[in-house]
C-alpha cells in the first residue's frame, strides 16, 4: 500500500534539493545514514513479565516484517542471571505467568480466520495447549491465585438495530447491502472503526482447557485489568454501568463479581474514573487509579487505596503531583510499585501506604517508534525484582532488570543496526518562556553536521496536548536528521509530567500561550548556535498538528510547515470525533451551538487568512479522532487563498495507527522532508565562535 499525495506535488524536487541527497549511498558501499528501509530492521521490547521467583522474563518482541509491511510480535524468554535469550512463541502477545511459575498463558492467532485464542505453555515440558475456542479476541488475561482458572475479557456479538425492512429478495438476486442503523452515542472508535453490535464482558476458563463461562452481561462494556482476590472467589474490574452509561465519558467504577454466583458489587461511586484495580496479596486492601472529575482538560491520575471493599479510600500520591500510569503491589502488601512521568521521563518508584515515595528507576522507555513520547511497562517478582522496558534516544526500548538498587540491561535488540548507522546526537537545551517559566526541550543534530555550522531546523510538536515528549528514540527524528535537519522537540505548557497546574495552564485556552513556549524554544536553538534562523520548519501531529496550523497563522518565520492529522475547526471536530461527548465537556465551557465564537476563536481555520507559509496537510484516511474532514477543510482553505499546499492521505491509517505500517511511516516522513527540501535554502555560514556548540 503506497502513500498517495494529492495533485502529485511531491513528485519533483527543486535543483537546490537535488544537490543535497544526504541519504544517497556512496558508490563504494551502503550509507551509514538512517533511512526509510531501516524501519523494517528495528526491534522493540514490550510487556516484560518476570516470573514469580525473579529468575526468568518473558517479553513481547515487535519487529518489522518487510513482506507483510507490519510489526509482528513474537515471545521470548530471558534468563535473568545470564541474559541468555531463547524463543518462546513465533507469534503471540500478553504473556502471563501462573502463580507458581510453572506455566505461561498467552494470546495467539488460532490460524483459522485471524482471531486470537488463549494458549498455555508448560515450562518444564515445553508443551502447549489451546484453552479457548471463542470468536472474540481475549484481552486482560489474569490467572486465579490457585492456578486453576484464567479470567479474560472478550467481545460478545450482538444484534444490529433495524428500522423497518426491505422487500423480500428474489433467490439469486444481487441487491445492495442492507441499511445500517446507528443509535449509539459513540458509534465509531478510532482504529476499530464503526462499532459492531456487541459488548465486552468477563469470562473464565479452566487453565487446562474446557468450556469458557461468561460472567458479566448487559448493554455495558467491562474492562481490564482483572484482579482476583487471594481466595480465587472474586474478580475485581472496572466498568461504566447503570442506566445512563452511554452518556458517561469518564465515570467508571470499581466492581467486584463473585465467580460462582455472578453477583456484583459496585465498590466506588464518585464522579470520575476509577480503574486498574489491584487486590493486595493479603486480600485486605484494593488499590486503584482515578481522580475526581472537575471537567478540566487535565487531572493527575492518582493512586488510591481502600479496604477490601474499597471503602475509606485515600490517595497515596496527591503530594507527588504526577499522574500514575500503573501500579502493582509488593508481595508483603505494605507498599506498591508505581510508574509515572516526570520532566519528560517515565520513572518507577516504591510507594508506601503512608505515601512515602522512594524513586527506583529513571530510564523507562515505551514502544512508540515514530516520535519520542514517554512510555514503558514493568512487572515485579515476589522478591521485588523489577523487569521493565528501558533505554534512551539511541535505540528503541530493550528489556532491563532492577534488583537491589542496580539496573541492568538484558537485551540489545538493535545493536547491529545502530552499530552500522551514524545516528543523530540528542541533548537537552535550556529554554525560558516569555513569562519566565522553564521549558524542557531536546535538540538532535545531524551526524554529518560540520562543527560550528548552522543547519536547518525542524520544530516537532507533540500531540495531546496533555502528553509529553522525552529523550527517547524516534524514527521521525532520525530520518529528519539524516536529511540534514536539526530537530527540536519540547514540552510546552499543557504538557504532562510537570504537575497538574502546568498541564492546566491551557485549560479552556488551547491553543494559546503554548505558542509562546514553542517560539521561545526555537529562539533558544538559534541562540545555541545550531539552528539557521533563515531555514526554520515546523511539523507536529494531532495536538501538534493543531499548533502547527496555529503557528503559521500567527507568524511567517517558518519557511514551510507540515500539519499532521490536525483539528482545524473545533465545532466540526466536536461533532464528528469518535468520543462524541469529550471535546465540548472538557475543552470548552459550553456546547458549540451555545457559544460558537469560543470554538471559532481557538480554531486554526480562523487564522487561515494570515497564512503565507507553504503548508503540507497529512492525515490517515481512516482517522476518526481528528477526522479527515478537518484536514480537507484546511487544505481547501489554503487552496482558495493560493497558499502552496498539498494533501497527503495515508491509506487505511487511523489516528492512533498513523505510522503502524513501516512503509507508510517511512513514506510519510519522506513526504515531509521532500516538502521542506522544496523551500530550504543553502546552508548558513558558521555560527559565531561565542555561540554554544
Amino acid at each position: 500500500m503506497r502513500l498517495t499525495i494529492a495533485l502529485l506535488l511531491l513528485a519533483t524536487t527543486t535543483p537546490a534539493a537535488a544537490q543535497r541527497q544526504p541519504h544517497a549511498a556512496p558508490a563504494d558501499g551502503p550509507s551509514r545514514l538512517f533511512g526509510g528501509a531501516d524501519l523494517f530492521g528495528l526491534s522493540i521490547a514490550a510487556d516484560p513479565q518476570i516470573s514469580p521467583d525473579g529468575r526468568t522474563i518473558v517479553y513481547v518482541r515487535r519487529a518489522g516484517d518487510v513482506m507483510t509491511d507490519r510489526m509482528q510480535s513474537s515471545l521470548w524468554l530471558i534468563d535473568v542471571a545470564t541474559g541468555r535469550q531463547s524463543p518462546f512463541a513465533a507469534q503471540g502477545s500478553s504473556p502471563r505467568w501462573s502463580p507458581d511459575g510453572t506455566r505461561i498463558a498467552y494470546a495467539a492467532s488460532d490460524g483459522e480466520g485471524g482471531n486470537s485464542q488463549l494458549f498455555v505453555r508448560w515450562i518444564a515440558t515445553g508443551a502447549s495447549a489451546r484453552v479457548t475456542s471463542f470468536p472474540g479476541d481475549p484481552q486482560a488475561l489474569a490467572w486465579s491465585p490457585d492456578g486453576m482458572r484464567l479470567a479474560y475479557v472478550a467481545t460478545v456479538a450482538g444484534e444490529a438495530t433495524t428500522l423497518g425492512k426491505a422487500p423480500s429478495k428474489p433467490e439469486g438476486a444481487k441487491w445492495a447491502e442492507p441499511l445500517t442503523v446507528i443509535d449509539r452515542v459513540n458509534y465509531r472508535n478510532d482504529g476499530p472503526g464503526y462499532v459492531k453490535p456487541g459488548r465486552d464482558h468477563l469470562f473464565v476458563v479452566a487453565a487446562d482447557g474446557g468450556a469458557a463461562r461468561q460472567l458479566t452481561f448487559g448493554a455495558f462494556d467491562d474492562g481490564g485489568p482483572l484482579s482476583w482476590t487471594p481466595d480465587s472467589r472474586e474478580i475485581v474490574f472496572a466498568a461504566i454501568r447503570g442506566p445512563d452509561a452511554e452518556r458517561q465519558v469518564m465515570n467508571s467504577d470499581i466492581i467486584s463479581i463473585d465467580v460462582a454466583s455472578g453477583a456484583m458489587r459496585t465498590l466506588t461511586s464518585r464522579d470520575g474514573p476509577d480503574g486498574q484495580p489491584r487486590v493486595s496479596p493479603d486480600g485486605n486492601r484494593i488499590a486503584w487509579l482515578g481522580f475526581d472529575d472537575k471537567r478540566r482538560s487535565y487531572e493527575n491520575t492518582q493512586l488510591y487505596v481502600g479496604d477490601r471493599s474499597a471503602a475509606a479510600p485515600r490517595s497515596l500520591t496527591a503530594p507527588l503531583d504526577r499522574a500514575i500510569e500503573d501500579a502493582m503491589w509488593a508481595a508483603d502488601s505494605r507498599s506498591l510499585y508505581a510508574s509515572y512521568d516526570d520532566h519528560g521521563q517515565r520513572r518507577i518508584a516504591r510507594i508506601a501506604l503512608d505515601g512515602r515515595t522512594t524513586p527506583l528507576i529513571d530510564n523507562v522507555e515505551g514502544d512508540a517508534l515514530d516520535r519520542p513520547y514517554t512510555g514503558g511497562e514493568f512487572s515485579v517478582s515476589k522478591g521485588g525484582v523489577i523487569a521493565y522496558t528501558g533505554g534512551d534516544a539511541n535505540a528503541p526500548a530493550d528489556v532491563w532488570v532492577w534488583n537491589g538498587g542496580k539496573a541492568r540491561r538484558l537485551t540489545q535488540l538493535n545493536a547491529v543496526m545502530t552499530g552500522a548507522k551514524s545516528l543523530a546526537t540528542v541533548r537537552k537545551i535550556a529554554v525560558t518562556a516569555p513569562d519566565g517559566r522553564p521549558i524542557d526541550a531536546w535538540l538532535a543534530t545531524p551526524a554529518n553536521r560540520v562543527a560550528g555550522r548552522r543547519v536547518p531546523l525542524i520544530l516537532e510538536i507533540h500531540g495531546g496536548p496533555n502528553s509529553a515528549y522525552g529523550p527517547s528514540f524516534s524514527t521521525d527524528v532520525q530520518l529528519y536528521a539524516a536529511a540534514g535537519y536539526a530537530v527540536l522537540w519540547t514540552n510546552p505548557r499543557g504538557s504532562t509530567s510537570y504537575g497538574a497546574d502546568f498541564a492546566n495552564l491551557i485549560d479552556k485556552a488551547y491553543p494559546s500561550a503554548d505558542y509562546d513556549d514553542l517560539i521561545a524554544a526555537v529562539d533558544a536553538a538559534i541562540a545555541d548556535g545550531t539552528a539557521d534562523p533563515d531555514n526554520l520548519f515546523v511539523t507536529g501531529g494531532s495536538g501538534g498538528g493543531v499548533l502547527t496550523a496555529w503557528i503559521v497563522g500567527k507568524t511567517n518565520r517558518f519557511k514551510a510547515a507540515a500539519t499532521q492529522k490536525p483539528v482545524i475547526n473545533w465545532v466540526s471536530e466536536a461533532l464528528t470525533m469518535d468520543n462524541t461527548l469529550f471535546t465540548s465537556r472538557y475543552w470548552f465551557t459550553k456546547l458549540p451551538w451555545e457559544d460558537p465564537m469560543s470554538y471559532w476563536n481557538r480554531s486554526p481555520l480562523s487564522l487561515v487568512g494570515n497564512v503565507k507559509t507553504p503548508t503540507l496537510v497529512v492525515v490517515g484516511s481512516d482517522d476518526y479522532r481528528t477526522p479527515v474532514s478537518e484536514s480537507e477543510q484546511y487544505y481547501a482553505a489554503l487552496q482558495i487563498r493560493g497558499v502552496p499546499t498539498a494533501l497527503v492521505k495515508v491509506p487505511g491509517a487511523s489516528h492512533g495507527g498513523f505510522t503502524s505500517r513501516p512503509s507508510q511511516s517511512a513514506a510519510k516522513a519522506s513526504a515531509i522532508i521532500a516538502w521542506f527540501d522544496r523551500y530550504r535554502t543553502s546552508t548558513a555560514a558558521p555560527a559565531p565562535a561565542t555561540a554554544a556548540q
